[in-house]
């Protein structure tokens, strides 16, 4: 139940976010815009983890491996680029309609070749229905939009 919540937050958090940082642009620039994110978002962490986990130090970063896993933050700016550009372009529901199917697509696929490290799960056709289910809803938004 705690991960159903989570994850329930997230996407609020999420959809919240993306507006913000999209009106922000137009006052502003979308790499500016994108830079105060990261940047807001790196304080907000570093405080966190001083009052939560100080006890655990940055070099443990030095043992990740594979090393390409450390591309999180690279991503992460990506993500804030490209939902600035996809909220003004579509607005807020039908951008995070179409970053939802993208997400469970492409979720899915890690899951059923194992990649990255996760542990494979194989192909399942109920959930590809599923899949089919969502981009239907998605075509059904778009087309009475």
């Amino acid at each position: 139940m705690f991960g159903f919540i989570i994850a329930l937050i997230s996407g609020a958090l999420m959809s919240v976010q993306g507006v913000f940082n999209t009106e922000v642009t137009k006052q502003s620039s979308t790499w500016t815009t994108s830079s105060f994110v990261q940047l807001t978002g790196f304080l907000a962490c570093i405080l966190v983890w001083a009052a939560t986990e100080h006890d655990k130090s940055f070099l443990m970063l030095a043992k990740v491996h594979p090393k390409y896993l450390l591309l999180g933050g690279v991503f992460g700016a990506a993500i804030t680029f490209t939902v600035i550009k996809s909220v003004a372009a579509l607005g807020p529901a039908q951008s995070a309609m179409l970053i939802v199917a993208s997400q469970v697509i492409v979720s899915y696929l890690i899951e059923v070749f194992g990649l990255f490290g996760t542990d494979k799960s194989g192909f399942q056709w109920i959930k590809l229905i599923g899949v089919v289910l969502f981009i239907t809803g998605l075509v059904i938004f778009k087309w009475k939009s």
